[in-house]
C-alpha cells in the first residue's frame, strides 16, 4: 500500500469505498475496517482523513447528493417553458429509475439514515432545496414541492415494480400536478 505522500487520491478512494459498501451491503454492514480493505488503504487512514464513521457518512453521503443533484441539473438545464419542463421531469424519472441500481439504494439508505438520525436531515434538506429552487424556475413553490415528491415517488415505484409503467404515464402524471401550478413570480 502506498505512503499518504505519494497517494493523493486516498482519502477520495475511502469515500468511494464507502459508497460502493453501502450500496452492496448496506449501511449497517459498513465498518473502518472494511472500508479500508475495499479502498485498499491502511486502517489507520481511516481516523487520519475522518474523525470517526459518522464524519465520513456524512461526506459520503454529501458526494453522493452533489451526484445526483448533477443528474437533476443536467435533465433541467437549458429547460425554456413548462411544456418542456413536464417533459424533462418525465425523462429524469426515467433516467432514475432506469438508471443505476447504485444510485437507487444509496438514496434509500440515505433516506433511512435521515428518518432515525435528525442529524442526517440537513443533507436530504440540501438535496430538496436544490431541486426545488429548480423546478421553482418553472413552476410555483406549492406545484415544484409536489413535483419533487411526485419525482421521487414515481422513480422509487418505476424501479421496483415488475412491470414499470411507460413514459406516457408518468407524463400524465406530471401534467396533472403542474397544469394548475403556473410560472414563478
Amino acid at each position: 500500500m502506498a505512503t499518504g505522500h505519494t497517494d493523493p487520491q486516498r482519502r477520495e478512494r475511502i469515500i468511494a469505498a464507502t459508497l460502493d459498501l453501502i450500496a452492496e451491503e448496506g449501511i449497517a454492514r459498513v465498518s473502518h475496517r472494511r472500508i479500508a480493505q475495499r479502498a485498499q488503504v491502511p486502517l489507520g487512514s481511516m481516523t487520519y482523513h475522518f474523525n470517526g464513521m459518522d464524519r465520513l457518512l456524512r461526506e459520503a453521503f454529501g458526494r453522493f447528493i452533489d451526484h445526483i443533484v448533477a443528474v437533476f441539473d443536467a435533465h433541467l438545464d437549458g429547460v425554456a417553458d413548462q411544456d418542456h419542463a413536464r417533459e424533462a421531469v418525465a425523462d429524469l424519472v426515467h433516467a432514475l429509475s432506469e438508471g443505476s441500481r447504485r444510485d437507487l439504494v444509496l438514496t434509500q439508505e440515505l433516506y433511512t439514515l435521515a428518518a432515525r438520525s435528525p442529524s442526517y436531515r440537513e443533507l436530504t434538506h440540501t438535496w430538496m432545496r436544490h431541486s426545488r429552487v429548480r423546478l421553482e424556475a418553472h413552476f410555483d413553490p406549492d406545484t415544484a414541492r409536489q413535483l419533487d415528491a411526485l419525482i421521487e415517488g414515481l422513480t422509487l415505484h418505476r424501479a421496483l415494480d415488475r412491470e414499470p409503467h411507460d413514459r406516457a404515464l408518468t407524463l400524465e402524471a406530471v401534467t396533472r400536478i403542474t397544469t394548475r401550478g403556473g410560472p414563478a413570480t
